[in-house]
């Protein structure tokens, strides 16, 4: 066994240990991050808009973001177009607009540039980022910096999550009534222990290995999760995925759908898109395709042909823990497939884009 706290013990992956410290890495962003939310609102005072800049998971991150924005602080939010900045070098006038860059490094070129660049059209500034006096904490207002520790497998698992989590204190802090969502965050850690323990996540790897078609979906304030489900499986297990709403499926590519085919639904506890997907579950089933389910309620697991459960969270707070089930299940998928999670082909873990 290695003496080197650095290294896994023999026979463990890096992503799994990392996995595994979530709840510890939960609990310490929050304990950093829920005082500065008086400092945040006083950033974005007088301003009407929130936009988000990020790539990869963190562009994931964000999707919740845009959800909970105006679902919860009743702000009007975007995703942006970094090439906007960095390539198009568009003038627009960001004076009444939170521009808000996420970074697990806080080293992306692209991602540092375009908020300089939305600091020089009018907007305030706010980053998240893992590390403390990185480019992109420099370069903003404020920066809330999550209490991750070190990640070193590649495939983001614990920066994910935490980053989701300063999301969600950083539109807490935005909210007409901050403060809501406390008692939730307190069962925060308890809740990413008990994802850490699901069991099942064998038998979902097992039947994503009999399979190179998967398609992802969801809907509302989970479909990020599900976006970055989709990543992780193409990112971690070289399966092409497609990550979809149910709204967007529904809309034309259901068509392709069969029992060659893989059905991933990631759902929340509660919430007005359950009973969507309860349905959807029911519908592709009929065609054939086996329906693996993460999260949901007892009609959505009763709806599937495989589950693992979900946390015992609000709709607006699930997601801080929600990817936990399926970062396992990838973890198993990648070993059973005889690839290293750790180092997946052809990725490194600060992607530098223009």
């Amino acid at each position: 066994m290695s003496t080197n706290p650095s290294e896994p013990a023999a026979g463990t992956t890096r992503m799994a240990i990392e996995i595994g410290e979530q709840p510890r890495a939960l609990a310490d962003t929050l304990a950093e991050l829920l005082p500065m939310r008086p400092a945040v609102r006083r950033i974005a005072a007088g301003r009407r808009h929130l936009r988000f800049v990020a790539r990869g998971s963190s562009d994931n991150a964000c999707v919740y973001a845009r959800y909970l924005s105006e679902v919860h602080a009743r702000m009007p939010a975007v995703l942006a177009a970094p090439s906007v900045s960095t390539l198009y070098r568009a003038p627009l006038d960001l004076s009444d607009t939170v521009v808000v860059a996420v970074s697990q490094s806080g080293s992306t070129q692209e991602i540092v540039e375009a908020l300089e660049w939305a600091r020089a059209g009018g907007a305030a500034t706010l980053a998240i980022t893992n590390v403390e006096g990185s480019p992109l904490a420099a370069a903003a207002d404020l920066a809330l910096v999550t209490q991750a520790g070190p990640e070193l497998a590649v495939p983001a698992t614990k920066s994910y999550t935490t980053q989701v989590a300063a999301l969600a204190v950083l539109v807490d802090a935005l909210a007409p009534e901050p403060g809501t969502l406390d008692a939730g965050f307190a069962a925060v850690p308890e809740q990413a222990a008990a994802m850490v323990a699901v069991e099942g996540t064998d038998a979902l790897a097992q039947r994503l290995a009999a399979t190179q078609e998967v398609l992802a979906s969801g809907r509302g304030l989970a479909f990020g999760t599900t976006l970055e489900v989709a990543l992780k499986l193409e990112e971690t297990c070289l399966r092409p995925v497609r990550g979809l709403s149910y709204a967007d499926l529904k809309h034309g590519p259901i068509a392709i759908v069969d029992h060659d085919l893989v059905t991933v639904l990631v759902a929340a506890p509660s919430g007005p898109t359950l009973p969507g997907l309860v349905e959807l579950a029911a519908t592709l089933r009929a065609t054939g395709s086996p329906v693996l389910g993460i999260g949901g309620d007892p009609a959505f697991r009763d709806a599937c042909d495989l589950t693992l459960p979900g946390p015992s969270l609000s709709e607006e707070l699930a997601p801080l823990v929600l990817a936990i089930p399926a970062q396992l299940t990838v973890e198993r998928l990648a070993r059973r497939l005889g690839l290293d999670p750790d180092a997946p082909r052809g990725l490194r873990k600060v992607t530098q884009t223009d």
